[in-house]
């Protein structure tokens, strides 16, 4: 019984080793160091570009925290979003006890700014009186349903990203919190 246990761990090791050596990285990702394929430089598979312009990041966490604290001295559990020119997150910021789907709303406030190119308030207020915007934006899987809470990033008159605040008690209450953090940060953005 020893030498079949014996065997079959053997056999299972042989077994591991040429499923190592066999492991590529997926589709379109640059085998890991290491890993037999060619190396990453000189001859590689390009890197990946690099995100949307948008807010650098240090400004990006800066604006977020000051919108999460005016609505936390204004009585607020907020979440606060900033994203790129392409709508990818730059900073997700869920203020101590903010409801879990403040982020997902969050994400369709920007969505709705950037699609629309205005803030997401213009774009709630237009859904209210014009029924084929109402029906596009509720058809839309990143929107949804329109609500006040999102202003665009812009340096000069080129959108670099959009900021979304979710969980006060209405939408004008959240823009209030993301005017907060834009005002903070808007001289320095690039």
């Amino acid at each position: 019984m020893f030498k079949t246990a014996m065997k079959c761990a053997s056999l299972m090791t042989a077994m591991s080793i040429a499923i190592v050596a066999q492991a590529q990285a997926p589709a379109g990702q640059p085998p890991a160091a290491g890993a037999g394929g060619p190396p990453a430089a000189g001859g590689g598979m390009p890197p990946p570009p690099p995100r949307a312009r948008g807010p650098a990041l240090g400004l990006a966490v800066e604006a977020a925290q000051v919108a999460v604290a005016t609505c936390t001295t204004n009585g607020y559990k907020t979440t606060a979003l900033i994203v790129d020119s392409a709508g990818v997150p730059v900073v997700l910021l869920s203020g101590d006890g903010a409801a879990e789907r403040t982020q997902g709303i969050a994400s369709t406030k920007v969505a709705a700014a950037l699609r629309y190119k205005t803030s997401s308030a213009d774009v709630a207020a237009r859904v209210a009186t014009d029924t084929a915007l109402a029906a596009e934006v509720k058809a839309d899987p990143k929107i949804g349903t329109a609500r006040a809470g999102a202003l665009l990033l812009k340096v000069g008159n080129d959108i670099i990203g959009a900021m979304a605040v979710s969980g006060a008690p209405g939408g004008e209450k959240d823009e209030v919190c993301v005017q907060a953090g834009i005002d903070k940060i808007k001289d320095r953005l690039r």
